[in-house]
Formats: C-alpha cells, structure tokens, sequence
C-alpha cells in the first residue's frame, strides 16, 4: 500500500532526526493477545516503533479510557465501544473495522469429539465464557447458548471470566471442563495442540467485527497512530490476521480508502 509505505518512511526519518524511539500505548480486547503480538512485532520491525499492548475485555478498556488512561488506540471486539468513545470526543479519525472474529466450543480435556450436545453431559460442571456484560465474545456466547435453546439449562454450570484471557485461562487450568473462546485462541502456535476444540455456527450470534479507532489521550504523535491504524489494513497484517483465523475481506475504514 503506498500510502503506508510513505507514512513509514516519513517515521522513520523523523525518528532519527529527533534521535529518539517513538512508542505506541496500544488498548486491546484480550480475544487479539496472540495475533497482536505478531502484528505489532511485524510493525515494530517496520517502523522502528515500538508498541505496549494492554489487554482486557473491550468493556474494561474503554472505562478505563473514559477516566483518562494515556492509550493511543483502541482496539475492540465490537463497534459499539469506539463508536461510544467517539461521541465523547475521545477518538480522532474514523472508526476502522478490520477483521471479524468467530466463536469456538473448546475443552483441555482429552476427548475425541465435542460438540454443543457435549455441553449437555452429566461430566460437564463447569462452563466457561467471558463476561457478557462487558466483553463481546461474552456476549456472542450468551447469545448463541440462548439461540440454540441451551442458555435456561446451562445456565446454572456458567463460569464468567472477566475477559477471553481469563476464560481460557479456567478451560486451560480445568477450572471449567469446557468454555466458549475466541477462534484465534485455539489456533495460536502456543494452544494448537491442547485440547479439542469444534467451531459454534456463526447464525448463532451477531459478527465480532475488530474495530480500530485512534484516541486523543494518548502521548504518541499522530503520525505514529495513524500509521499503525494503516497497517491493520494492509496485506501484511491481513495474512497474519487470516493465520489466525479472522475474517478479513470484509474490512472497511473510512480513513483506509483514500
């Protein structure tokens, strides 16, 4: 993408004239924690600057950028928290939706075959998912138990953890014997093998678009901001995003398409 590349080079040069490392102080849904580490070292490795990434669910972070934390982007699991953020007069920019993320029924345990009818077993305590009330998978996991007819049944084995982070974190563990979680969890190089683990139909719940917006908070220059914003939507990053199983053809952002 030409217009990333100059947004690079231009960086760079400036970088070494100040002769000082820029950094990015980068908000993200806990879903991401595997795929961003590999996109933001490829953009580190781009730009010469380097990123902190902060996880939590999409919820938690955008409280936490209402009460004036220094972020310089935001990357959610849903629309509705940037969109929020930008009728406070948080975010500069447009909001930028760059992926669609996907549910999975996952377990650590050593079973041939698990399926929505396994979540029915009488071996089945506990059921982990992520807090619906602030984390989107959360949310798409309450919606798909509710869909297919599971939630009243089920309800009494949920476990919540505050994000997808802690969710896998109980299923890893076994504090839960199987757990809702995030496509790219399970697709990660650190979990491929641990487990089983089976996709939840996408009917069952309303798209977990990856939204990016750009926020005022922040102490980065724009010209760090913006170019990590360009990234997320160029071919590099969507071959990492697409390895870990997000949904990339549908990507859109206003500040992309020039």
């Amino acid at each position: 993408m030409p217009y990333l590349l100059s947004l690079l080079m231009l960086l760079c040069c400036s970088c070494s004239a100040l002769n000082q490392k820029p950094k990015l102080l980068i908000a993200c849904a806990a879903n991401m924690q595997f795929a961003m580490e590999e996109l933001s070292a490829r953009f580190s490795q781009l730009s010469g600057i380097d990123c902190e990434i902060i996880l939590a669910s999409s919820g938690k972070l955008c409280a936490q950028i209402q009460e004036g934390a220094p972020y310089d982007l935001f990357i959610s699991a849903n629309q509705k928290y940037p969109e929020y953020l930008k009728k406070e007069q948080r975010t500069i920019g447009e909001i930028g939706v760059f992926a669609k993320g996907s549910l999975v029924l996952w377990t650590a345990q050593k079973l041939p075959h698990i399926s929505w009818s396994s979540l029915l077993e009488q071996s089945i305590d506990h059921i982990a998912i992520a807090n619906p009330k602030t984390a989107p998978y959360g949310l798409a996991s309450k919606e798909a138990l509710k869909k297919a007819g599971l939630w009243a049944e089920l309800e009494h084995k949920l476990v919540y953890g505050e994000s997808i982070a802690q969710t896998n974190q109980f299923i890893l563990s076994g504090s839960a014997d199987i757990g809702l979680t995030a496509n790219a969890v399970v697709l990660a190089p650190a979990l491929k093998a641990k487990g089983s683990w089976t996709a939840v139909p996408e009917q069952l719940y309303q798209p977990i678009n990856q939204t990016l917006v750009k926020l005022k908070n922040g102490q980065a220059n724009l010209e760090s901001k913006e170019a990590f914003y360009q990234f997320l939507f160029s071919k590099e990053a969507k071959e990492i995003l697409d390895t870990f199983g997000y949904e990339t053809s549908l990507q859109k952002a206003a500040d992309a398409v020039r």
